[in-house]
């Protein structure tokens, strides 16, 4: 008998690569990585046989990801990068005893600071 199992598709021999488990009471068809050993009631497929796979009208099928495949970045991702870049630009509060020591005094005229830039209030006002 040979280690590597072999895809449960009819006179296929190809190494098998994802595991088919069906859930009947949820009519849901669960493909994933393939199972560390066979058991009686899961299906192992070839990677051809995995990726044409469809399931009967009304099942749905659930496709895990394997864990050694690179993710791709979601939508989730992109929306924590977007609000990481938004309180990185929010400007500092500044406290009263902030300022390590030093003896600088802070301008009357400056209104806002945002890194080396400043906000100055118009003279007029």
């Amino acid at each position: 008998m040979s280690p590597v199992r072999r895809c449960s598709r009819t006179a296929c021999g190809r190494p098998a690569v994802a595991t088919l488990t069906y859930v009947y009471a949820d009519s849901t068809a669960v493909l994933g990585p393939l199972a560390t050993y066979a058991e009686p009631h899961c299906y192992d497929l070839c990677a051809e046989h995995s990726e044409r796979l469809t399931a009967p009208r009304g099942w749905e099928v659930v496709r895990l990801l394997d864990g050694s495949a690179p993710a791709r970045p979601s939508g989730d991702d992109l929306e924590a990068l977007a609000n990481a870049v938004r309180e990185a630009a929010r400007p500092q509060q500044r406290t009263a005893g902030a300022g390590g020591g030093s003896a600088r005094t802070a301008d009357p005229m400056e209104v806002a600071r945002r890194g080396h830039l400043r906000v100055l209030r118009s003279p007029d006002s």
